[in-house]
């Protein structure tokens, strides 16, 4: 059977073909219109092609290197960074092997197509992927585009899988039935279907696309052979979730040996270039962000002094990379006096001994406190923060040393990095996640960093203040 990542990666396919037509026509008639006589590209020797063929060599280029880089994998489209990342290092790659051929070989192009053509087309591909991304989603909430899926192997580790499948939103992947041993009863809310030798029957039965391993002992090489030819045979996927989690695509490596497919995991390294990178896109980004934003800054200034005596800004000491305090700033949003209530208020709400400190309908905020706070304006001046070094635009949320004080040896992974104004854990739930889930979301982010994941971050970040509630991606 026709499976459903096969049809939507050939609408992505025509989707791209499309944006990148529609780019390099509408950059032509731009330069039709700022240079009327233009007509050809000049080569060494007087040597002339007409400039419509130039382009389309350059979208040809672009659709194979989009293709290339496997931007329509049907395992990457439809959910996760890696899709984004792919068109956006497709598209690198197109504009670098057009720079490198225009300036060696002395070819005649307008500069224009590096500064506007090629950042416009990125855009319009992302933004597209993004819409059919929507598209999908919607689909998938009445129960379509999804990969239906029989889980396999011991009861605990079968639990572990359908549980963090069922509270992660945009998988694309609907848990139908179980088989483990004792058969019987249910796993996370799913009926067991039967024992391992049944697995053949209910995927027939319930015309299962997808079956995912998540490991037994008591199941042997043979018959673990067996069952991926018998899916093979029948189409269906199969997906062997390693006991390691909240590892990303990048990370892991498969390398046969001895017959053996063993599974390589490389180290998360955020050092050298991709250092730069980061501490680049933060100088830049909040420097951009500092200027545009002035009249907001200028507006809130004035709100924070007339609403309530006290200061504009409030700068609150928090625990940064390795451990290093610094001031985190913020438009004051609460009275003058607020941190010396704090531990009154939080043992009254039996908060006191969490490291997310969360107050309910916190007294402390003013009125205008509460509007800055709904649209985070009170954030705002954490961007000198980020220009100083202190911050990232992206990473864990900074805490106080009395919250630190609290954490164990896993949670002090999360020192390793640069807090961030938003964060992984701030775009996938807010404030209503457990301080558990927010723990492990910032520690994906720090063990699996992407220059592309930081950018889909923002973006859900300014898409959660326009519309809160909604962050699907």
């Amino acid at each position: 059977m026709e499976k459903w990542p096969r049809r939507y990666a050939a609408r992505l396919f025509f989707t791209d073909l499309f944006v990148i037509a529609a780019t390099m026509a509408g950059f032509w008639l731009f330069l039709r219109t700022v240079t009327p006589g233009l007509t050809d590209v000049v080569w060494p020797g007087d040597f002339r092609i007409p400039y419509v063929w130039a382009l389309t060599a350059v979208g040809l280029l672009w659709l194979i290197a989009l293709a290339a880089t496997d931007s329509r994998d049907e395992l990457v489209v439809g959910s996760g960074v890696a899709e984004y990342d792919r068109v956006f290092r497709a598209t690198m790659s197109a504009f670098v092997i057009v720079l490198i051929v225009a300036f060696f070989f002395r070819v005649d192009l307008a500069r224009s197509l590096f500064v506007i053509a090629f950042p416009a087309g990125l855009l319009l591909l992302l933004g597209s992927r993004w819409l059919w991304r929507q598209w999908l989603r919607r689909q998938q909430r009445k129960g379509a585009y999804v990969h239906r899926a029989f889980v396999i192997g011991e009861k605990r580790k079968i639990q572990h899988i359908i549980g963090t499948l069922q509270s992660t939103r945009g998988t694309g992947i609907e848990v139908i039935g179980a088989v483990t041993e004792p058969a019987g009863g249910q796993v996370a809310g799913i009926d067991v279907y039967g024992p391992y030798r049944s697995l053949e029957a209910g995927v027939d039965e319930h015309r299962a696309d997808t079956v995912i391993f998540a490991g037994a002992d008591d199941i042997s090489p043979k018959v673990m052979r067996r069952i991926g030819w018998n899916m093979s045979d029948r189409d269906v996927n199969w997906i062997v979730a390693p006991a390691t989690t909240d590892i990303a695509g990048p990370r892991i490596h498969s390398r046969p040996v001895a017959g053996l497919p063993l599974v390589h995991v490389s180290f998360p390294r955020l050092d050298g270039s991709r250092r730069f990178l980061k501490r680049t896109f933060d100088i830049v980004g909040s420097g951009l962000l500092i200027l545009l934003l002035t009249p907001i800054w200028l507006i809130t200034a004035l709100a924070v002094k007339f609403s309530s005596p006290g200061p504009i800004l409030y700068a609150q000491e928090r625990v940064g990379r390795n451990g290093k305090p610094f001031p985190m700033l913020k438009f004051r949003s609460m009275v003058t006096n607020a941190d010396e209530q704090l531990q009154a208020l939080l043992a009254e709400q039996g908060k006191s001994d969490q490291p997310l400190f969360k107050l309910e309908n916190d007294p402390r905020i003013t009125k205008v406190g509460r509007v800055l706070r709904k649209f985070s304006i009170d954030e705002l001046p954490q961007l000198f923060n980020v220009l100083r070094g202190e911050m990232s635009l992206v990473g864990p949320r900074p805490q106080r040393e009395a919250e630190v004080a609290m954490y164990d040896d896993y949670a002090h992974r999360r020192l390793i990095v640069k807090p961030g104004m938003s964060g992984l854990w701030q775009v996938s739930g807010r404030s209503s996640l457990s301080w558990e889930d927010a723990l492990r979301l910032d520690l994906y982010y720090i063990e699996n960093w992407s220059f592309m994941q930081d950018v889909i971050i923002l973006f859900r970040t300014l898409k959660a203040v326009v519309a809160p509630g909604d962050d699907a991606h």
